[in-house]
This record gives C-alpha cells, sequence and structure tokens, in this order.
C-alpha cells in the first residue's frame, strides 16, 4: 500500500510537471550598467588650488602682466548700470545673483591687490583660498559645506583607509556665474531579484 501510494503521488507530480501546471519563472530583468560619469570623481572644474598642486602654467593668472600696479583697473557700465567686460575678459559671463548687484569685480577682487581676493570682513585671502571668500556671503550653505551636506568630498569615508578631501566651492561653481546646472540622478539600488511573477509560456521547452 506504501509503494503503491507513492507510485500514485510520482505519477502525479510527473503529470503536473509534464502539462506546466505550475507555470515558469518570469524571466530576470537584466540591470543597465552604471553610467561612468556618475562614478567619476573628477570634479566639473579645476581651481587654482588645483593648478598650484599640478604644478600647472600660471600665467594666465598674472594680473599685473597687464594691470598696473598700485592703480585699481577703472570699472565701466551701460546706461542700465551693467558692467561692461573688456575684450581682455570676454570669456567672462557676470550672472552672480537675478538681481545683477553682484556683478562688480571687486566685491570679490582687491582692487588694490589683484592678486589677492577680499571677502567682507576685509581680510586678504589668496586665490587658492577663495572658498573661504564664498562663505563670507554665503554663511548656511558654508555651514553646510564645512559639515559635508553641501559640495563634494572624495577619497574615503574611513579615514583609516585614506584621506577624505573637501572640494571646493569653485570646483562646482564659476564664481561669475554660479549657479550650477542639473544633473541627472543617479539610479536607485537594484534589488537584483526578478518581479517572483510565474507566467505560462507555450513556446517555451517543458524542462529548464
Amino acid at each position: 500500500m506504501v509503494l503503491t501510494g507513492l507510485a500514485v503521488v510520482f505519477i502525479g507530480l510527473a503529470a503536473a510537471f509534464l502539462s506546466d501546471s505550475w507555470g515558469y519563472p518570469a524571466p530576470r530583468v537584466k540591470i543597465p550598467l552604471v553610467d561612468k560619469a556618475i562614478l567619476d570623481p573628477t570634479t566639473v572644474r579645476r581651481t587654482y588650488a588645483d593648478l598650484i598642486s599640478a604644478k600647472e602654467d600660471l600665467s594666465d593668472f598674472d594680473c599685473y602682466a597687464c594691470h598696473e600696479k598700485g592703480q585699481p583697473p577703472p570699472l565701466r557700465y551701460d546706461e542700465n548700470h551693467k558692467l561692461l567686460i573688456p575684450e581682455e575678459h570676454v570669456n567672462i559671463v557676470m550672472g552672480h545673483g537675478s538681481h545683477g548687484r553682484n556683478n562688480n569685480c571687486f566685491n570679490c577682487h582687491n582692487e588694490t591687490n589683484l592678486t589677492t581676493l577680499q571677502p567682507r570682513d576685509g581680510r586678504e585671502l589668496k586665490l587658492e583660498n577663495s572658498t573661504e571668500l564664498c562663505g563670507s556671503c554665503h554663511g548656511p550653505t558654508y555651514r553646510d559645506w564645512d559639515s559635508g551636506a553641501h559640495g563634494r568630498s572624495n577619497g574615503y569615508w574611513n579615514t583609516k583607509l585614506g584621506p577624505a578631501v573637501k572640494k571646493d566651492c569653485v570646483n562646482c561653481h564659476n564664481p561669475h556665474s554660479p549657479r550650477f546646472p542639473g544633473r541627472k540622478p543617479a539610479p536607485g539600488p537594484h534589488t537584483l531579484h526578478g518581479t517572483g511573477e510565474v507566467t505560462h509560456t507555450p513556446e517555451s521547452p517543458s524542462t529548464h
């Protein structure tokens, strides 16, 4: 009786298998590769400090190759009080704020020493310390940057494995037109599992 019962069970299982009673699992979804640009640690801009570290040519930053020392360069404006950019700096587009009141070179550059920057507190900063200049006006954003909530850090979360480097404001923002263009967000985490649904595919082979 036991053997007969087992035989009936196995015959029933074989019949269910051959008739595709359970169907087939849904095909696994192909997971697209992450865009390499999202994983690239290179920032969109290089700073003066980056150029110094790389020992690159800094002649473009030699203001006094053209300007006279001890004499602030004259600023010219149109009838709407909009700053006129000299031909020598035609690549600069002024757009620091929507109201236009910041479009004045000497809001940031030191008119008596063009090799330095001047924050609101009256200090003189080297060009490579520009983040402190940004922080003198953008205090809340600077605090977020300092705590790691804003901006970009390259390196290691675990500093025992290696250094973590906070990138400067101008590694992402153009100081003359700082509005940062939107970026496509990185994809969310994938479960690596199928949907769990069962589908019937008559054209599929009866064995796997």
